[in-house]
């Protein structure tokens, strides 16, 4: 059953060079050039890089996955119950970690050694089944095998820096980020892909925001009429009781973004609490790391134009 709340994490460590890392691909298809380039960077890290075993599959029916669900559930059990792997990185999102969650050894991934996991849009499935199950942090950020990663040196920095240096005190915050709701708050954070955030409400496994949560949100290729509906079930289901913040981040390819602010304010502004407009996280060139289930404080103020997550804990 799903926690009530995050504890705090016990043995999650920061990387360091030398580290055993395992690329997995839980969700879509791999383009091998990218996945290629992405391993040159972790390696270049001073990580010693892995390859799962079916990450550069292609399922035999279904084109927009990677390899078959068993596999791919399979590759991540295994990577996770490794006691030498530090850190496991997922190579792409698109979709497919929704169709593996229940094929996973969670009795086995729980009494294993925590680990550094990675991942954005698509693997917000997993970050959310993570978090309630084993209550430790995880990051979502750019994955290594994607042009997003690959060709976005600044995003790659910004990953790197989260994983060997998440001291408290670290700002997270990028060039247009905006306080949409003025105000302060503090809180272990939660959220990810709206759509997908949308998707784990009503099972059991997922547990709902713990009260305090600084909740984060972003979306790609969603209309502003999709991203009303995804808020308005979120608010109608009472996701947002008690939450503390909400820092929003990319909209990229969602339409007329004044339009895609104006939904999210009235949609959100109303909740008495402080929210960020475009913090810089999710699909955008330069894409922050953020972490999930991490302490942090949201400082939105429009008198000094402030709008940031400072993490209060370091992370490892």
């Amino acid at each position: 059953m799903p926690t009530s709340a995050f504890p705090r994490p016990v043995g999650w460590r920061r990387l360091r060079p030398g580290d055993r890392a395992v690329v997995v691909a839980p969700s879509g298809p791999l383009v091998p050039a990218y996945l290629d380039k992405g391993l040159a960077v972790l390696s270049s890290w001073g990580l010693e890089v892995e390859v799962a075993p079916h990450a550069r599959d292609r399922h035999p029916t279904f084109d927009y996955l990677g390899g078959a669900d068993a596999d791919r559930a399979g590759d991540l059990t295994r990577a996770w119950c490794d006691p030498g792997v530090a850190a496991i990185f997922c190579a792409r999102g698109g979709y497919g970690a929704l169709r593996i969650l229940d094929l996973l050894d969670w009795d086995a991934i729980t009494a294993a050694s925590p680990k550094v996991f990675t991942g954005s849009s698509d693997v917000t499935a997993l970050h959310q089944v993570i978090g309630s199950r084993l209550g430790i942090p995880t990051v979502f950020g750019a994955m290594v095998g994607t042009a997003s990663f690959v060709d976005d040196p600044a995003a790659q920095e910004n990953l790197r820096r989260l994983l060997f240096e998440p001291d408290a005190g670290l700002v997270l915050s990028g060039p247009l980020a905006q306080p949409m709701v003025p105000g302060r708050a503090r809180g272990r954070t939660v959220g990810g892909n709206l759509s997908l955030v949308v998707s784990g409400r009503g099972v059991p496994d997922v547990a709902p925001p713990p009260p305090g949560s600084i909740v984060l949100l972003e979306d790609v290729t969603e209309e502003p009429y999709r991203i009303d509906h995804f808020v308005t079930h979120l608010l109608r289901a009472g996701y947002f009781e008690g939450v503390a913040g909400i820092a929003l981040g990319s909209w990229v390819e969602c339409g007329d973004l004044e339009t895609v602010r104006a939904v999210l304010a009235d949609r959100l502004g109303g909740l008495g609490v402080p929210v960020i407009w475009e913090l810089g996280f999710g699909h955008c060139p330069a894409q922050l790391a953020v972490p999930l289930g991490a302490e942090v404080e949201l400082v939105a103020d429009p008198g000094s134009g402030v709008a940031q997550l400072n993490l209060t804990e370091a992370l490892g």
